[in-house]
């Protein structure tokens, strides 16, 4: 054995564990166990099981549980790994155990070391504070873990994307705002259609994005319910009568962030259903930027031989052989995104339908893809709109110059001349190569005086 590896003991006999790491014989066995991805849970994840443990910890000694010197020194050490300073000793793979115990377990037997430090206790000794008998009284994996995804993607959602995707709205609704007067043409099926304003267009955008955020806070009554309390199959065995309700008031108090009880903690621990429906939501977030990053680039494609009716930022050169080129990035990296987005929404429901009476066994999956899809959707929201939205230029010429070609209008000739005769004048524009108010002008069907009226852009839409 070498100098920097110590020997511990669990329940099934003794592990090797490199000397520098704060974790004990429970996670190296899973270390060992799950050289899987090399995929670990992301920042939020561990903020939230911090804090959970710190919450316990208060809870614990509140309701007479805990010795007040052990309750502290768990209290430090728990808010020291939600701050992000034991991170390293955080090592497991997401593919784990369905039931996420080996990172409870990390949690756990770090907190406890760096506890036992502090109070002139050594590594691994578990004197005096133990890490399943003090870090985690109270508690079961069963209940922690889902509460941890439950905290973690709340404080996100409401902390993070939620912001972002205001600014994002904002943004798309200034942008409606300036170019309330640039006419252009719309179009359906990829074809020409009636004339809008390209506000108009952006005012859609600007709606998506709202009515996403809405989706999302509507998920918050089901996400807010912790199932803490519930410990092993959700009966509370070992575990104070009122320790559920106690630490969801001290985790709303200490995050900022609604928090309650679960009103049944054999659903909140036996399905994942909160998280599928906020994935849910996540992904029609998704499938909103797709459309609007893809109208983006296509309104900008060109800039010589396409639509090129607004002008995006250029970002980075777009080609390593064509000088001059430039892509539109940002969109391509927002549709990447809601792909990813879109994915995850894919295997979070199928985790939330898997699992056997009293537990869910999909939890890290679920965890790790939600917080995932949380979290990149917030950061290329902010990208988009910093690096795209706010520097979109209207090219006003591009878009009148679509009006006077576009066929379509012909529509507002309806009430004078019928739907049959109006389609003859398309027809004929069409193989003419001329515009429809020329030839409706020549048609004798309807007075020059008529065409100019009907045809006037600012009444068609």
């Amino acid at each position: 054995m070498c100098a920097d590896v110590r020997v511990e003991k669990d329940s099934m006999g003794p592990m090797e564990i490199p000397g520098h790491l704060l974790y004990g014989a429970s996670t190296q066995r899973a270390v060992e166990n799950f050289p899987i991805s090399g995929i670990r849970f992301g920042r939020s994840f561990i903020h939230a099981l911090g804090e959970i443990k710190a919450s316990c910890a208060r809870v614990n000694l509140k309701v007479g549980k805990l010795d007040e010197k052990l309750a502290k020194a768990i209290e430090t050490a728990a808010n020291d790994v939600r701050d992000g300073k034991y991170d390293e000793h955080f090592a497991l793979d997401v593919f784990q155990t369905g039931s996420g115990t080996s990172t409870n377990m990390n949690a756990n037997e770090v907190i406890a070391n760096v506890a036992n430090l502090a109070l002139g206790g050594a590594v691994g000794s578990k004197d005096p504070v133990h890490p399943n008998d003090h870090v985690n009284m109270g508690q079961s994996s069963n209940d922690v873990i889902p509460a941890t995804i439950h905290v973690a993607a709340k404080i996100s959602c409401q902390k993070r994307l939620i912001p972002a995707l205001k600014a994002l709205q904002q943004s798309l609704e200034a942008k409606a705002k300036e170019f309330s007067a640039i006419y252009k043409t719309g179009r359906t099926h990829l074809q020409d259609a009636m004339p809008m304003t390209l506000g108009q267009e952006f005012s859609g955008y600007a709606r998506q994005i709202e009515m996403g955020i809405e989706r999302v806070e509507a998920c918050y009554p089901r996400l807010k319910e912790l199932p803490l309390g519930g410990t092993a199959i959700g009966t509370g065995v070992n575990t104070h009568k009122d320790f559920g309700r106690l630490t969801a008031e001290d985790l709303s108090e200490a995050t900022g962030v609604e928090f309650s009880e679960s009103v049944n903690h054999f659903e909140a621990q036996a399905s994942k259903d909160a998280c599928v429906e906020l994935s849910g939501a996540l992904k029609t977030i998704a499938a909103s930027y797709t459309k609007i990053a893809n109208d983006v680039r296509w309104l900008a494609c060109g800039p010589r031989n396409g639509l090129g009716e607004i002008n995006i930022p250029a970002t980075q050169p777009g080609s390593s052989i064509m000088p001059g080129k430039v892509n539109p990035v940002m969109s391509e990296a927002m549709v990447q995104v809601a792909a990813q987005v879109i994915g995850n929404d894919v295997s979070i429901t199928i985790g939330g339908a898997t699992g056997n009476f009293e537990l869910n066994v999909m939890m890290p999956l679920i965890a790790h893809n939600l917080l995932q899809s949380i979290d990149i959707l917030a950061a290329v929201a902010d990208q988009f709109r910093t690096r795209c939205v706010d520097g979109i230029e209207a090219n006003e010429e591009a878009c009148r110059n679509t009006i006077e070609r576009n066929i379509s209008i012909v529509t507002a000739l309806n009430p004078y001349i019928g739907y049959d005769n109006a389609a003859k004048l398309a027809k004929q524009a069409y193989a003419e190569g001329k515009n429809i108010r020329e030839v409706a002008k020549a048609s004798g069907l309807i007075s020059a005086e008529d065409v100019d009226k009907a045809l006037d852009v600012t009444k068609l839409i």
